[in-house]
Parts: structure tokens; sequence; C-alpha cells
């Protein structure tokens, strides 16, 4: 098989003046739209093998971008350049590529549009009719001369633009919140549940992409938001005796269920990143069995993870909770709030938090320890409908959960170790142990300090 990489150049400034087309340089955005993109690139194998890019400056400054994050790779010494790719002809750029010697098994090509898009569109069915700046097309082909080259010999592998890639440039064009400051409290709620909605919508191409943690991460905390002020609409009707909310548990249900199914990726991401930032104590060898036992695990659940967003019955279940937000049912259920309500039920989780607290032993099982931190959480979302109130409250709030989660951290970065130690008992049987035995007195420092804050209505 063949694999052929088309990359389109990263934002470029306008010509001005006497500047012709062929001179526009990179605009900032640009630089980071490339940087963003050299991880991927690694990753997929599109550096491996041929790079050849079009003449042009903004062309020569992509590359350099990623030749930048990828210092190692002498991406730069190893590119050819060509005029014959300044094209924005796609059967200019098929003339070229059927040039291309049959040794090539795998090629980039950074170049213009709408050259590439004609030409991923000649060759593959599947192929998108538009490609971003800074976007990546990963083409597999049959292995025949590329000089025979004939339409649709193509499969689509893969793509992706930097928006998907990284979620600080993401976060340039995320949806933006509603401007709400007079509204009341029911129109604020609504314009939040709808926002988190399309935030939530908004990540899941990042998600798909895999390539930055933090689509996951944010995903997940707008699931949970979102559940977090469907579940206090809840507590509030049933507090103030207006009755049900008809439909509302069974949607929280489910979206309970897609940020569940999100958690053991989650966990693994952040197993992963604590290597990255503080070595274990592990020789290399069992480092190294560990990286790709995890790297395998969290690719497993990722193919796991996208086939569930890619099913119809997502996007059905997705559509038709924004559907709800909007209903007439929904938004008099909102209407019946208030804020004395709200500060009810906020006084009797942060009661029971506090009974929760006092109840924690020594001996506690984990469990209890984790389900302390849930309750914050919910505490957190609901204290957060009135942020100016409760500004102070949830500084403190914050750090409570910080405490709480490292712990929780822990506890899965050691069941995650058990079960590698289990399957790989020559990787570092011993050291494995002997980090296991360093996290449980990390467990029992974190535990005393838990145990030993003070309650939340103090």
């Amino acid at each position: 098989m063949r694999h052929l990489f088309l990359m389109r150049h990263a934002k470029a400034r306008q010509a001005t003046g006497d500047m012709s087309d062929h001179q526009r340089p990179l605009r900032r955005r640009g630089q980071r739209q490339a940087t963003a993109m050299a991880a991927p690139l690694k990753r997929w194998g599109a550096l491996a093998g041929e790079i050849h890019l079009s003449s042009s400056r903004r062309t020569r400054e992509t590359l350099a971008a990623i030749d930048a994050a990828l210092p190692s790779l002498g991406l730069r010494g190893r590119a050819h350049r060509h005029d014959a790719l300044y094209t924005f002809d796609g059967q200019a750029l098929l003339a070229w590529l059927r040039t291309l010697p049959d040794e090539a098994d795998r090629v980039l090509v950074i170049g213009h549009n709408p050259a590439l898009v004609e030409l991923a569109r000649w060759l593959c069915r599947e192929a998108p009719d538009t490609l971003p700046t800074g976007g990546l097309l990963h083409l597999v082909l049959p292995d025949t001369p590329w000089s025979a080259l004939e339409p649709h010999d193509a499969g689509l592998a893969a793509s992706l633009v930097p928006e998907a890639a990284s979620h600080a440039l993401f976060q340039r064009r995320a949806p933006a919140p509603p401007k709400l400051p007079k509204a009341d409290l029911a129109a604020r709620l609504h314009g939040q549940l709808s926002h988190l909605h399309r935030l939530v919508r908004a990540l899941e191409p990042g998600v798909i992409a895999g390539v930055d943690p933090e689509f996951l991460h944010q995903y997940r905390v707008n699931l949970r938001r979102s559940r977090a002020i469907g579940e206090a609409v809840l507590a509030t009707a049933s507090q103030s005796g207006s009755g049900k909310v008809p439909g509302l548990k069974k949607r929280l249900k489910r979206l309970k269920q897609r940020a569940q199914a999100t958690s053991d990726l989650r966990d693994l991401d952040v197993f992963l990143e604590s290597l990255a930032k503080a070595p274990p104590p592990l020789g290399e060898g069992a480092l190294h069995a560990l990286h790709d036992w995890l790297m395998a695990r969290a690719r497993a659940q990722h193919q796991r993870l996208c086939q569930q967003l890619r099913e119809p019955d997502y996007a059905e279940e997705m559509q038709a909770w924004q559907a709800f937000l909007d209903s007439a049912g929904f938004r008099e259920a909102l209407a019946r709030l208030s804020t004395t309500r709200i500060e009810a039920v906020l006084a009797e989780r942060i009661a029971g938090h506090d009974r929760d607290l006092a109840a924690l032993a020594p001996e506690a099982p984990d469990e209890a320890f984790h389900d302390l931190r849930k309750t914050v959480k919910r505490i957190r979302y609901l204290a957060e409908l009135e942020p100016k109130r409760h500004r102070d409250f949830l500084k403190g709030l914050k750090q409570r959960q910080t405490m709480l989660g490292d712990f929780q951290d822990l506890c899965t970065r050691e069941a995650w170790l058990k079960v590698f130690a289990a399957d790989f008992r020559d990787a570092g049987r011993e050291e494995c142990d002997a980090w296991r035995h360093e996290i449980d007195a990390q467990k029992l420092s974190l535990r005393e300090q838990i145990m030993a804050l003070a309650p939340l209505s103090d």
C-alpha cells in the first residue's frame, strides 16, 4: 500500500503593495496552526517518507514551523521544493504526482487549494470537498506505480484540521457563551444549558481526532455540567413541592452514561501525562513497556468511544436533548426556580457533605473518598449557578476538589499499575510493586489531609 498525505499550507497574510502571491508569509494564526499539526503528522507517519512542498513562502514557513516543533527530525533538510507544486490546478498536481518514483511509498505534499481538494476528490470518493488552511488528508492507495493512478483508486484513512488537533486553537473559534447579564434565573439557566450543548457538539471532532486530550476533558466537563444543572432543576422542583419534570430524569441518565463512557480513556490520558511530567521510579525497560501498554489501552478505548460518537443514535440523542431544553415543559420548570430554592438545595448538599466528611475514618474504603469528591463537584456546579454570590466559597471549594481529585488519580494509577504488573510479570514486576507501595504512602498522606478538612458549613 502507498500512503499519500495532502496538507494545505497554514493561514497566510493577504498580498499587499508589491507583494506577490508567491511571497505571502504566514499569519501568527498560521504559525499556531502549523505547530498544532506537527504531532499528528508525526503520529500518522506522514513525516517518515518523502516530503515535497511548493516553492511559495507560505508552504516553506508551514514546514519551518513543523520542523521547529520537531527539531530532532531534520525536516527542512529532507524536504524537496518544487515550482510545479505552486499550482492551484488539480490536474497539474496529478501530473506531478505521476512522476514520483515507484519506491516512494509514503509521500507528504504541502501545497495549495483548490488543487489539493481537486486531486483528493479525483483519487477518492470519500474525500471532503473542502480543506481549511493547515488541514491534512491521509489517502491510502494500492501498490501500483504512481504513473498508473486511476480515478477513485484511493481510500480516505483520516482527515484533520488544526482546530481539532489543538484545544487552544479550538477555543478561539468555540461557540461563544450567551450574554445575559440582566436576564432572570430561568433565562440564564436555559442559555447556559444550550451553550453547554453547543460546546459538547463542537468538541466532538477534537475528541474523535484524539490528538489533544484536552478535548476529551472538556467534553466530559460540559456533559457533567449539563447533568448537574439538570439535577439541580430536579432537586429544586422536588424541594419546592412543584412536582416532577417529565422526561428530565431519563435524559440526565443518558448524559451520565455518555460521560461514563469516557472515564477509562480520560484516566489513561491522565496517567500518560503524569509519566511525561514526572517519570516514575521504574527502569527504562519497565517504563517503556508500561507506556506502550497504556497507549494500546488508550487506543482501544478511543476507538470504542469514536464508534459510539459516530452512531446515529448518538446524534439523535443530542438533538433530542436540545429539543427538550427548548420544550415548553422544561421552560416552565425553569420558570418555577428561584434563588431561594436553589440556596436551600445547596444547603442540603453542603450538610450531606459535612456528614460524609465527619464519617471518614482511616480504615474507610477508597470509595468513600471518591463519593465525597463527587459530592463536592455537585456542590460546585450548583454554587456556580450564582457565581458572584458564591465567589469566595467556590475558591475554597476548588482547592478541596483538587485534593480529592489527586487522591482519585492515585487510586486510578494504582489500579492500572496492578493490571499491568499482572500482564507483564517480567517487565519490572518488583519495580512496579515498589512504586505501588510509594503510591500507597501518598494516598495515606492525602487521606489524612482530607479527613482534617474543615466542614464546608464553617
